[in-house]
């Protein structure tokens, strides 16, 4: 059970960091702040939905 904790954990904290590189990157662009908010809350999901991807994948071949 630690171990899906601390990788949940992991997974939440990457997703952090890319959504917050993702808004930094758009702020260079001169894009103003609610733009630059949207993509940083785009590229979370896109993160987000990309583990739980291969969570699925992982689960349907270890069974």
């Amino acid at each position: 059970m630690a171990t899906v904790l601390l990788t949940i954990s992991l997974v939440v904290v990457v997703a952090l960091l890319v959504a917050a590189g993702a808004m930094a990157l758009a702020r260079l662009d001169d894009v103003n702040h609610a733009d630059a908010l949207r993509h940083g809350a785009a590229a979370f999901a896109a993160c987000i939905t990309l583990a739980a991807a291969v969570t699925t994948a992982l689960a349907a071949v270890l069974r």
